[in-house]
Parts: structure tokens; C-alpha cells; sequence
């Protein structure tokens, strides 16, 4: 079964403009069945292996191509590097759109490269698993983060409408959004991720990194998935399970290559040692978390203490899914200082700061502000707009004179209705604050 994805207008978009478009993202995402429904009938799929040659690709790039038409789609083209510099010269000769299409589970090696050999010739299409828009077959309706970026006056008055649907919160966790795990049996999830596990470990660790000691990876990846939503100590990462720093930071480098962990920069505006400088690490799906941190079923979830960092890793990956399909993107950090006030999300754009914080309860409350009330405080110069809690609650509701709770599983606009009277006086920016004030942090340079 075929759910439509967020990202096939931006592929159509891109196949029109630029004569090469590169899919990245971690196994089993939907990056093929994508493309070919995107791309039907009129295009030529070659999907490349690590040891065999196919149709001797590797050995003699250019008959490999002369033999093909167009466009052309290359799965997991880091199998063939030597058809690169074939593509360069080929798309120098003819710059007409649309004309191959490259993907690839890994950004190491080649995929690294693509961007230096293809500058300017080619546009780049991140895909992720099923964003719950997408999981829940509402695409057509408006992202509740497009939205509030574009106006939060206009959210806040409007309100939001609840995507809910059949599975509960807990069992979305556990499930992951792996588009396969979207349609399998419950009780055959855990062996889906065992074998998506051991099929990770033994072919793409192996390759990447000629990993020896597939146990002592494994546990690894097992405290990687315990420290995500936490800021990475990486002189101690290794200590924990008895391999060098140096190993350790290898490893993170295969699960950020692979497109399984992912790291938010912290943001700093000049105020010195005050402000940490750690990035805070994901897990990109959270029932590979799940499986990694052995719970086995979805109501044993919400029982462990990593529910919390569970629930910030789902909300933080719909973020990013609603980002990557923004153009242009907007900027996203973490901010936390020494003394330990936090804001988990930190979006920039057009000058204006838009913080959020993640938290698992049903029943947000205005102390659940503080961290965003400290940024404020700490960065009095910069445009700082209305400041979001994002929660499993039911509806949108303003928790200070500044901030507001939002569901997690929100779209927006509502439906036409009655406007919000507790929103009439409220502008996008808190009270007090000028909306068209622009300046530098405090202590910028």
C-alpha cells in the first residue's frame, strides 16, 4: 500500500528544475517506492549492490550509461563511485532537467563526495519515515509548525484541529515510522526491528567502518539510544562500555552516516561560558530506540524513565520532517545554559526566534515556561516570538502572557469557526516587546 508523501511535490518540483536530484535517508524510509510512484513508467531503475557488479557499472561506467535511458534512477549509488565522474561530464554535455535521479542510505564516502562532483548541477531531497501526517493519510492539510512560523497570531485566534486516529500515543512510539512498520502486525514488530537491526549491523557497519566487534557495537548503539533528548559528553561516550574515544566517535560518525542518530548544534549568542556548547543527540526513529532499550511492548513505554526523551525524540523528528519540506529551511538549535535553564527547540528565521519545549504530559502548565522565560531574559535584544510548549495534550491553550501548549498531533488552521477570545489581544510577539525590533545579542560582535 502506497501513502502519499509530503515530499513528492518538492521531487516533481526538483526533477523540473535541476538534471540530477539526489534522495538520501536510512534504509527502508520509501526512498525507491517513492520514486517509482513519483516517477511511474518513464524512468529506468538500477539498484546497485555491494559485491556484485551490476550490469558492469563498476568495470565501464560509460557503456553502463550509453545502455540506459532517461530519466535514470540510481538506488544506492555509494555501491558505484566510479559513475560520478561519468555523470559530471554527461550532465556538463546536456544540463536538461529531470535527467537522473541518485540515492543513497549512507552519507559517508560517496555520498560525500556528490556534493563537491555534482555542485550546481544537482538539487538534494532528505526523505525520512512517515511523518504522522503522512501515517495518518492528512498531507493535504496544513503542518501546525508551517503555520505558526508563518503567523502565531493567526494560530492562536484560529486554534488547531487534533490528527488523533486509531493508534494510541505509546504504540506510535513503539512502532516507529519506518513506512514497513506503519503496516505490520503488532506482534510482529520485534522481529521487524530485530532484523532491521542485524541487517544494520552485519552489512552496513561491516562496510563502513570494518566493525570487528559486532557485540560490543551493539551495546553501543544501545547506550546511544539511552542518551537520546541529552547533550553528548563525547570524552565519555566510549568510557561506559570500555572502548577508546576515539572508536566511540568512529561509531557515532556510522549511526550519523546511516541516517540513525542525528545532533542538534546548541545555539550561542556571544554570552560566554554562561551558555553550554554540547549538541544534544537523537535517535531518528523511535522504535529503533525502542528495540535498543528492550521494551516489548507499547504500554511498557510509558513505564520506563525513557519515556520522556521518547516522546521529545518524536516531536522533535515531525519538527525536523516539517522543516525539510520549508523552503528556505529554518535554522534549528537546542539552548541550555550552565546553571541549567533549557529550551529543547530553537527555530531562527527571518531574524525571529521561535523556542519550544517538549514536554510528556497531558497537562502542560505555565512552570513548564521557564526555560523559555531564562532565553528571553538572557538575550533581551533579540525578536523572540510567542514560545510553544508541545505536549500530548487536547487543544491549544496560552499558559502565560507569552507562551502557549500545543498537541503534539496538531494541524492548523482549523476548521472555520468562532475565533479564539482569549487570543483577540494577543499580537506575535509577548507583551511588551516591540515586532519590529531587530538587534544583535547581547555581547554579539
Amino acid at each position: 500500500m502506497f501513502l502519499l508523501r509530503g515530499a513528492e511535490q518538492r521531487l516533481s518540483a526538483f526533477m523540473k528544475s535541476f538534471p540530477d536530484l539526489v534522495v538520501t535517508g536510512a534504509r527502508q524510509v520509501g526512498k525507491s517506492t517513492l520514486l517509482r510512484h513519483a516517477l511511474r513508467d518513464a524512468t529506468d531503475f538500477v539498484v546497485f549492490a555491494p559485491v556484485v557488479d551490476v550490469e558492469n557499472a563498476r568495470r565501464d561506467p560509460e557503456l553502463f550509461l550509453d545502455n540506459h535511458r532517461t530519466p535514470l534512477v540510481l538506488d544506492e549509488v555509494q555501491y558505484a563511485p566510479v559513475l560520478l565522474p561519468s555523470l559530471e561530464r554527461r550532465i556538463d554535455r546536456d544540463w536538461s532537467p529531470g535527467r537522473y535521479v541518485l540515492t543513497g542510505s549512507q552519507q559517508w564516502g560517496v555520498l560525500a563526495t556528490v556534493a563537491e562532483s555534482l555542485a550546481g548541477r544537482a538539487a538534494f531531497l532528505d526523505l525520512d519515515g512517515f511523518s504522522l501526517r503522512e501515517s495518518l493519510e492528512a498531507t493535504a492539510e496544513k503542518h501546525w509548525l508551517d503555520a505558526w512560523l508563518e503567523s502565531p497570531e493567526s494560530v492562536a485566534d484560529r486554534g488547531v484541529r487534533r490528527l488523533g486516529g486509531e493508534v494510541a500515543l505509546f504504540e506510535r512510539i513503539w512502532r516507529g515510522s519506518l513506512p514497513e512498520a506503519r503496516f505490520l502486525p503488532l506482534d510482529t514488530i520485534p522481529d521487524f526491528r530485530l532484523a532491521y537491526q542485524r541487517t544494520y549491523v552485519e552489512r552496513d557497519a561491516r562496510l563502513l567502518a570494518e566493525v570487528a566487534d559486532w557485540q560490543q557495537f551493539g551495546t553501543f548503539v544501545r547506550l546511544v539510544a539511552a542518551l537520546t533528548g541529552q547533550e553528548l559528553n563525547r570524552s565519555q561516550l566510549g568510557r561506559e562500555i570500555g572502548v577508546a574515544p576515539r572508536t566511540a566517535e568512529r561509531w557515532l560518525g556510522i549511526l550519523k552516516a546511516t541516517f540513525q542518530w542525528f545532533e542538534l548544534p546548541a545555539f550561542s549568542g556571544n554570552t560566554g561560558k554562561r551558555v553550554a556548547s554540547k549538541a544534544k543527540g537523537y535517535v531518528a526513529d523511535t522504535g529503533f530506540a525502542c528495540h535498543a532499550l528492550a521494551i516489548s511492548t507499547p504500554n511498557a513505554v510509558a513505564s520506563r524513565p525513557a519515556w520522556g526523551a521518547l516522546f521529545e525524540a518524536a516531536v522533535y523528528a515531525e519538527i525536523c520532517k516539517a522543516v525539510s519540506l520549508m523552503s528556505p529551511r529554518p535554522v534549528v538549535h537546542h539552548w541550555r545554559t550552565g546553571a541549567g535553564a533549557e529550551v529543547d527547540l530553537l527555530l531562527e528565521r527571518d531574524g525571529t526566534f521561535f523556542p519550544i519545549e517538549v514536554k510528556a504530559a497531558s497537562r502542560p502548565s505555565h512552570g513548564d515556561t521557564t526555560g523559555i522565560t531564562a532565553f528571553r531574559k538572557t538575550y533581551p535584544k533579540l525578536r523572540v516570538a510567542r514560545g510553544l510548549v508541545v505536549a500530548p495534550c487536547e487543544k491549544l491553550e496560552p499558559l502565560s502572557e507569552s507562551d502557549w501548549a500545543m498537541p503534539w498531533d496538531a494541524v492548523a488552521p482549523a476548521p472555520a469557526g468562532p475565533a479564539r477570545r482569549d487570543a483577540k489581544r494577543r499580537g506575535p510577539f509577548p507583551k511588551g516587546e516591540a515586532a519590529g525590533r531587530l538587534g544583535g545579542a547581547e555581547g554579539d560582535t
